[in-house]
C-alpha cells in the first residue's frame, strides 16, 4: 500500500504504527448548514481509503468529528432563536442522511466537540503551563507559534506567506499565533475552567488525543485526513499545539483531498457556488455522485460538470445491466485476477482512473460471454462475486439491479405501478391475455420495463 503523504510531498509505503491496526481521523463538518458537494468528496475520498486498507486486511478504527460550536452556529441561534442543540442535532441527522445515500460507512468514532469540551481545556491549561500558550487582557488564549520551533514544517510555508492571511490582532505576541480559546464578554461558558468557547484547532487535536491516540511511540495516529483548504492553517496549528502539549507528532502521515470546482472555479458560498447535496441527491441517486466523485483521483482537484455526472450515471449503469442478466443467482467468489487488479489499483494511493478502467474492461466481456449464451452458473456466481468485490472497495454495485433503476420514481407512482403489475398478473391468470398486453402497453406508455422472473415480475425505468 502506497500513500501520498501531503508533509513529505511524495508517495510513501504505508507502514503501520501498530502491528496491522490503522488509526484515521477526518475531519468533518461544521453543522451550521447542510452538507454540500465539498463535504461529500471528502467524505466519499477517505471511506474509499477505509474500505482498501480493511480489504488490504488491515484493522481500521476510524473517526470523523462533528464541529458543533463555532461562531456560525452562535450567529444561527441569534437569528433564528433556536438553541444550540436544536440547531446541531438537525444538521447532524441531515448529514448522516447524505452519507448514507453515498454509501459511506458510518465511522467507528464520531466526536462532538461540546461533549469534549473538558478534554479541550485539559490540553489548553497544559499548553499554559508549559509557556506555549499565554492569555490576554480581554481573556482570550493564544498558542505563541515562536515557542514551536517546527511550526509551518507541516505546510512547508514560510513565515512571511502567513502573515497577510492571518492578519492583526492587537494582543498577539506574534501574527501567525492563533487562539486556543475565544472569550466571550456576555459570560456565555461552554467549560467549567474558562469563560467562553474552544478555538476551532483545539478542538481536533484533543478529541485524536482523547479517543484515538496511541499511549506511547512518536505519533497519536497512523492518518490525519481532510479537504486540501484545511492543510492550512487548520492542521499545521493541530500539528503544533499536539507537538507541544503530547511531545510527539499528531500523524505519520497526512492525506488532503483537492478542491471541487463549478465552472472552474473553487467551490464556495461567498460565490455562490456551493451546490448543496441535498439538491444533487434529488436528481441522482446516491451511488451515482459517489460513483462521479470517485472518477477522478482523490488528489486532484475535481471541477463538476452536470454533463459529466450524466456520463457517469450512464457508465454505472452498463455495470448494473450485467447485475439484471444475473439476476436472482447465488454470490460466489471475486474472479483471483480480477480482484488482484482492483486492489493493486487501489494500493497505489487510491488510483481509481486504473481501478475504473479495470471495471470497464469487465464489463465489456461479461457482455461478451452472456450475449454468447455459454456461462455456466458457477460463471454467473462468480460475476456477483466481482460485483460485491467492487462493493466493498469502491462502495458501487451494492444495491439491487431493479431498485437502482427505480430512482426518481415517487411512492404514489410506485403504488400505482405495482397495482398495474398486479392486474396483469391476475389478467395472466385468467388467460385474459388481450388484458395483460394492453396493461403492459400501458406501463411502457409511463416508461416503465418489466420482467417477468421466477422471483415474481420486476420492473424498471427507462
Amino acid at each position: 500500500m502506497k500513500i501520498f503523504d501531503s508533509v513529505k510531498r511524495d508517495k510513501l509505503p504505508f507502514s503501520p504504527i501498530s502491528g496491522n491496526s490503522v488509526k484515521i481521523y477526518v475531519c468533518g463538518p461544521t453543522v451550521y448548514d447542510d452538507a454540500h458537494l465539498g463535504h461529500a468528496r471528502s467524505a466519499v475520498s477517505f471511506d474509499l481509503l477505509r474500505r482498501v486498507l480493511q480489504e488490504s486486511g488491515y484493522s481500521v478504527t476510524f473517526g470523523r468529528n462533528f464541529t458543533d460550536v463555532d461562531d456560525k452556529i452562535l450567529d444561527k441561534m441569534a437569528k433564528s432563536g433556536e438553541d444550540l442543540e436544536t440547531i446541531t442535532s438537525r444538521y447532524i441527522s441531515s448529514y448522516n442522511s447524505d452519507m448514507k445515500a453515498l454509501n459511506v460507512l458510518t465511522p467507528d468514532l464520531e466526536p462532538k466537540a461540546t461533549e469534549n469540551i473538558e478534554a479541550m481545556e485539559k490540553m489548553v491549561l497544559k499548553l499554559l503551563e508549559d509557556g506555549f500558550a499565554y492569555q490576554t487582557s480581554s481573556g482570550d488564549i493564544y498558542f505563541d507559534t515562536s515557542k514551536d520551533s517546527k511550526y509551518l514544517s507541516l505546510s512547508n510555508r514560510k513565515q512571511e506567506d502567513t502573515e497577510s492571511r492571518i492578519g492583526e490582532v492587537v494582543e498577539k505576541r506574534n501574527p501567525t499565533d492563533f487562539i486556543l480559546w475565544k472569550s466571550a464578554k456576555d459570560g456565555v461558558r461552554f467549560g467549567k475552567r474558562f469563560v467562553g468557547r474552544p478555538g476551532w484547532h483545539i478542538e481536533c487535536s484533543a478529541m485524536v488525543d482523547e479517543h484515538l491516540a496511541y499511549k506511547s511511540g512518536d505519533y497519536s495516529i497512523d492518518i490525519h485526513g481532510g479537504g486540501a483548504d484545511l492543510l492550512f492553517p487548520h492542521h499545521e496549528n493541530e500539528a503544533s499545539q499536539s507537538r507541544c502539549s503530547t511531545g510527539k507528532e499528531l500523524a505519520k502521515y497526512w492525506m488532503h483531498n483537492g478542491f471541487v470546482k463549478i465552472d472552474g472555479e473553487k467551490m464556495s458560498k461567498s460565490l455562490g457556488n456551493s451546490f448543496f447535496l441535498k439538491d444533487v441527491l434529488k436528481l441522482y441517486s446516491g451511488e451515482v455522485i459517489r460513483f462521479y466523485l470517485l472518477s477522478t483521483n482523490y488528489r486532484q482537484d475535481f471541477d463538476f460538470s452536470d454533463t459529466e455526472l450524466l456520463n457517469s450515471k450512464k457508465r454505472l449503469d452498463k455495470l448494473y445491466r450485467i447485475k439484471k442478466r444475473v439476476y436472482g443467482g447465488k454470490v460466489g467468489e471475486a474472479n483471483p485476477k480480477f480482484r488482484e487488479e482492483i486492489l493493486n489499483a487501489l494500493q497505489d494511493d487510491l488510483n481509481t482512473s486504473i481501478a475504473f478502467s479495470v471495471l470497464d474492461k469487465f464489463v465489456s466481456e461479461t457482455n461478451e460471454k452472456l450475449d454468447s449464451g455459454k456461462v455456466s452458473k458457477v460463471e454467473k456466481r462468480e460475476i456477483l462475486g466481482n460485483i460485491e468485490f467492487l462493493n466493498s472497495t469502491l462502495g458501487i454495485g451494492g444495491s439491487d439491479a431493479f431498485q437502482y433503476f427505480q430512482f426518481g420514481v415517487s411512492e404514489n407512482e410506485k403504488i400505482e405501478i405495482e397495482k398495474l403489475i398486479s392486474i396483469r398478473s391476475e389478467a395472466k391468470k385468467e388467460k385474459k391475455f388481450q388484458k395483460a398486453d394492453e396493461v403492459r402497453e400501458k406501463l411502457g406508455k409511463m416508461s416503465i420495463q418489466i420482467m417477468d422472473t421466477a422471483s415474481g415480475t420486476l420492473w424498471e425505468k427507462i
